[in-house]
């Protein structure tokens, strides 16, 4: 155990942690989720915990989640206030999110922070700076060799257009300083345009800044979560490949991991990039490092650096859910002092943080539309995000999970593809990225397009239209009375019914995605008899190496599990634990069963009890008393 930890430990220090706010787009329950996770990690190492956070209907601000909580603005005044009367030892800001961030910030240029002796825990303030700062972050890359896009910062008007001259002329892509969600921030092909947003974009940064780079839209966009401590441990927790093509923010796109289209030879580039730039910047806990990669014709394609979150972000919580790592756990206990190897890995309890994760499946994510609750709004995708929410799915093969994952979504187009023809479904449809785009390909293949011409439409990678294609193809072949193939691509048994049953394309296409005509009993019956049941996969953190003691669980179309049923377990359902209401019945057409409430109570009941979850963003998903990664 290293020295630093282990005076934090008897001391009892008082460590302040900073929430995220209100929960708005690009800043939303995953940060709640991952404060409450470095809530319950603080405690376990014997920290007293003094939680600010504005936003009341958060599990972060329950009272039994922190020794002290605040429901106080996110403001420098207020936690100021808040030091002046806790008198913590540190301040933890890379887990609030952006907000959490920029406000520690000020704290530490006001003087407050060394006034009240108060330490930056984990990754310092210099390190903040340099990856805020555009011009900083980009001579910092330069300085170890890492590729960066050309770029120039602008802070007057009559600056930008010889900015876009340097960087090589329009289009570019405007970023704003400071600021999440990518506010402000978009690929822009006119002058006028650019003039205005870069007006918008002073007003949104803190600094006044904004940076004019070259536009590198159309590559492929990746994500490496990393982990390092202060005995420059480092590892890898996963990679994250957008399915669409770089100049849409990666809120807005559909997320896949482990990539798959990237290169083994470039995939090894980029992981052994990640390393360097989290060593050099001196990160401490878990950070998200975004590439772009395109094929250059070499054997490990070409790549850029594109920027680095030195915090917990908006992807680490979808990072943490596929992989099995808490990264929020460990940075919190990173920031204490604790190194990788001595953090105890829950799941297995035979391993630490310090292995890299492994996992035998493929994970979707995609986002979440209000198109119903702002019809005005234009929902064309770019750089900066609109969408409010996600879905994530796990599954043995990507068509499967990307069909949970859209199932998930809840989300339809409002879209007559029958009134639809070919030039409206290319420009409007496919060209254009909008919500409706995975859609659109279902319904191109539907009308005998080739995976070339979607492809050249989209600007998505072949590898994902060809499987979109396949997806297309069992579902037209569920409509010719096979059932297998669709039900073995992800379909459920319902689905693939009410396909068989449908009387032309277009209530077919509607109920491939949960909607259409119901289909009769009997069709469903045959379906069932044709089709493999699903099995329940654990996700582990070690694929299997190692025995898992609260590993948690998927459903796949597979007919071997790689688990043994629990035993001597119990099921958790809504309703009153202390009269026994504890069954679970379980339509198998459904992926998933949601349970409120009655987890704490049930696991103060049970040795062994069992939470079946809908999704990473519940109010009851940290509640239940044994360790949930």
């Amino acid at each position: 155990m290293c020295e630093r930890y282990q005076v934090m430990s008897d001391e009892k220090r008082t460590i302040l942690l900073i929430g995220s706010g209100p929960i708005q787009i690009g800043q939303a329950a995953e940060f709640d989720y991952s404060g409450a996770q470095a809530c319950r990690a603080l405690e376990e190492e014997g920290a007293r915990v003094v939680l600010v956070n504005s936003n009341p209907a958060t599990i972060m601000t329950d009272p039994e989640m922190a020794d002290k909580v605040y429901i106080e603005p996110i403001t420098t005044d207020a936690i100021a206030e808040v030091i002046r009367k806790e008198n913590p030892d540190g301040v933890i800001a890379g887990l609030g999110g952006q907000t959490g961030l920029n406000v520690t910030a000020e704290l530490a240029e006001q003087g407050v922070l060394e006034e009240h002796d108060v330490e930056i825990m984990g990754t310092p303030l210099d390190t903040i700076y340099a990856t805020e700062d555009r011009d900083l972050f980009r001579e910092r890359m330069k300085s170890i060799g890492q590729p960066v896009c050309r770029s120039e910062t602008v802070t007057e008007m009559d600056e930008v257009e010889d900015a876009v001259e340097a960087v090589g002329g329009l289009p570019v892509i405007m970023r704003t300083a400071y600021t999440l969600g990518g506010s402000g921030s978009g690929v822009v092909a006119e002058m006028d345009e650019l003039k205005e947003r870069v007006r918008k974009g002073f007003q949104l940064s803190r600094n006044h800044e904004v940076q004019i780079t070259e536009s590198i839209a159309g590559w492929v966009e990746l994500e490496y979560e990393v982990m390092r401590d202060e005995s420059d441990s480092c590892i890898i927790i996963c990679n994250m490949e957008n399915i669409d093509p770089m100049g849409i923010h990666t809120g807005e796109s559909t997320v896949v991991t482990p990539s798959q289209v990237i290169p083994d030879d470039g995939h090894q580039v980029m992981r052994t990039a990640a390393l360097d730039v989290i060593r050099d910047l001196g990160i401490q806990g878990g950070c998200n490092i975004q590439f772009a990669w395109r094929d250059d014709g070499t054997p490990g394609g070409e790549y850029r650096v594109v920027e680095v979150n030195p915090r917990v972000s908006r992807s680490s919580a979808l990072a943490s859910k596929a992989t099995g790592y808490p990264i929020a756990r460990v940075t919190a206990k990173v920031a204490l002092g604790k190194r990788l190897h001595e953090i105890e890995n829950e799941i297995t309890g035979e391993t630490t943080a310090a292995f890299e994760p492994a996992i035998d499946y493929v994970v979707t994510k995609v986002p979440r539309w209000p198109k119903d609750k702002f019809e005005d709004v234009d929902f064309t995708l770019g750089t900066a995000m609109k969408s409010t929410g996600e879905a994530m799915s796990i599954g043995r093969t990507f068509e499967e999970s990307l069909l949970k994952a859209l199932r998930s979504s809840e989300y339809e187009p409002s879209v007559d593809w029958a009134a639809i023809d070919d030039d409206a479904l290319e420009s409007a449809y496919l060209e254009t990225p909008t919500p409706d785009r995975p859609y659109a390909i279902f319904e191109a293949f539907d009308r005998g397009y080739s995976v070339e011409e979607v492809v050249a439409l989209t600007g998505i990678e072949r590898w994902y239209v060809e499987r979109f294609g396949r997806i297309a193809e069992a579902a037209s072949a569920a409509q010719n009375g096979e059932f297998e193939p669709a039900a073995e691509t992800g379909f459920t048994n319902r689905q693939v019914a009410t396909i068989a049953a449908a009387e032309d394309t277009a209530t077919a296409d509607a109920s491939e995605y949960g909607s259409g005509t119901a289909a009769p009993q009997e069709q469903i019956d045959a379906v069932e008899q044709a089709a493999v049941d699903r099995q329940f996969k654990q996700v582990d953190t070690c694929a299997g190496e190692f025995a898992a003691s609260t590993p948690y669980y998927y459903s796949a179309r597979d007919p071997v599990s790689n688990s043994e049923a629990q035993s001597a377990g119990s099921w958790i359902q809504s309703g009153d634990v202390e009269n026994d209401h504890t069954e679970v019945q379980v339509d198998r057409d459904v992926d998933s069963v949601v349970v409120v409430g009655g987890v704490r109570s049930a696991s103060d009941k049970a040795s062994n009890s069992t939470t079946v979850r809908y999704t990473r963003s519940t109010r009851w998903r940290n509640s239940v008393s044994r360790p949930t990664w």
